[in-house]
């Protein structure tokens, strides 16, 4: 619009001028000047401005316009300046961290809220990277604080070992015993402490390949039955056998192992924890429909319909009885170095990397994972496309 109204007011200016004070004033100076300055006849100076200077006053034109055009122009910068002028102090806020609103001209609404919604991000990720280290620096307090008791009671019950040969074999093979549990424990923290530096360093690279599903469940479940005894829990697996999905084998197994270590780790005492396999299937029509193995799988099998639908998305779901998780400390389960308060005081609290990694490993995957819990039900869900 600037530059518009600069080419219409060059236009008037030059319009103006020359229709007022060329055919008079300058064309009459002019031919004085020939007049004078070679000694000219009045008619031969006439001659001279007519068919010299006035059939070719569009040069003069021409160059009179450009001038004008370029000042005005100049001037109309200064308005373009004070913008760009406006945006680098905006700018300069924004680097040196100050958190105050972001005010332009009206002009300039849609930067203005461009650089406060850019101001926002840039505060949002700051304060997740503050809170994030100083998880990580509370966890690396927490986790060194906690090696000194198993290193204090492994030195110490060899020590008594050391200094007492003829100790009982009874009593030597109780403290050799705790020795070793407390070098497991001790080791457990060491991992610990390369988790944390393998989570800042590491891209999880996936190497997918078609994954029977069922059987990778089932065999954990199995690992995991020395731990779930121990604390007199059982876990039950409804889903059907024959459940693929194309995927990170390693990557997903360590998925479900944390979520599952967490089951255990937060279950009440003689209860059950459930793991449901669902398969989401898209009709020929695009209607979608759910198919629970939780019930019944072997009837829903005998009606053929199966074969002309195609599963598209599969839906693991984790359910274990335990303390009711308040929403906010729900929503931050999958931050990294977030760790329950029972966890610090317990011997199964982890570096609060496990689910942070199991989310990031789920999203490459291109699925989500998210949890529930009310009613003392604890509930991990996570959905997986079936070809990755």
């Amino acid at each position: 619009m600037q530059t518009f109204a600069i080419v219409i007011l060059t236009f008037l200016i030059i319009s103006t001028l020359y229709r007022r004070f060329w055919f008079r004033r300058v064309g009459d100076w002019i031919v004085q000047f020939l007049q004078d300055a070679f000694e000219l006849e009045l008619l031969d100076a006439l001659n001279i401005y007519q068919y010299g200077l006035r059939e070719n006053s569009w040069l003069f034109i021409f160059g009179a316009v450009t001038v004008c055009f370029l000042v005005l122009f100049r001037i109309s910068l200064s308005w373009f300046v004070r913008y760009f002028n406006e945006i680098d102090a905006a700018l300069d806020k924004l680097i040196q961290g100050d958190n105050k609103e972001i005010n332009l001209t009206p002009e300039m609404a849609p930067m203005e809220r461009k650089l406060n919604a850019l101001r926002q991000t840039l505060e949002k990720r700051e304060l997740e990277s503050r809170l994030s280290e100083e998880r990580k620096n509370n966890l690396v307090m927490y986790l060194a604080h906690d090696i000194r008791t198993p290193l204090t009671s492994v030195i110490g019950y060899l020590s008594l070992l050391e200094e007492a040969p003829d100790m009982p074999m009874e009593q030597k093979a109780k403290y050799v015993h705790i020795t070793l549990e407390k070098a497991n424990r001790l080791e457990q923290l060491i991992n610990e402490f390369f988790e944390i530096t393998r989570y800042n360093i590491q891209e999880i690279v996936l190497e997918k390949e078609e994954i029977d599903l069922y059987y990778m469940l089932l065999q954990m479940l199995e690992e995991f039955y020395p731990l779930l005894e121990e604390k007199g829990n059982r876990a039950v697996l409804h889903s059907d056998e024959n459940v693929s999905i194309y995927g990170d084998p390693v990557k997903l197994a360590r998925v479900f192992n944390n979520i599952l270590k967490n089951a255990v780790a937060y279950s009440y005492r003689n209860t059950q924890i459930d793991i449901f396999v669902e398969e989401i299937y898209t009709e020929a029509a695009g209607v979608k429909a759910a198919k629970d193995f939780s019930v019944n799988h072997t009837e829903l099998g005998d009606t053929g319909e199966n074969e002309k639908r195609q599963p598209k998305t599969i839906i693991i779901t984790f359910q274990n009885q335990g303390k009711t998780i308040p929403r906010e400390k729900l929503e931050s389960l999958f931050d990294k170095f977030y760790r329950m308060d029972e966890a610090r005081n317990s011997n199964t609290g982890g570096a609060g990397l496990g689910l942070a990694i199991a989310k990031e490993i789920v999203t490459r995957h291109g699925g989500i994972i998210f949890a529930e819990s009310e009613k003392e039900q604890i509930i991990f869900r996570v959905e997986l496309p079936v070809e990755g």
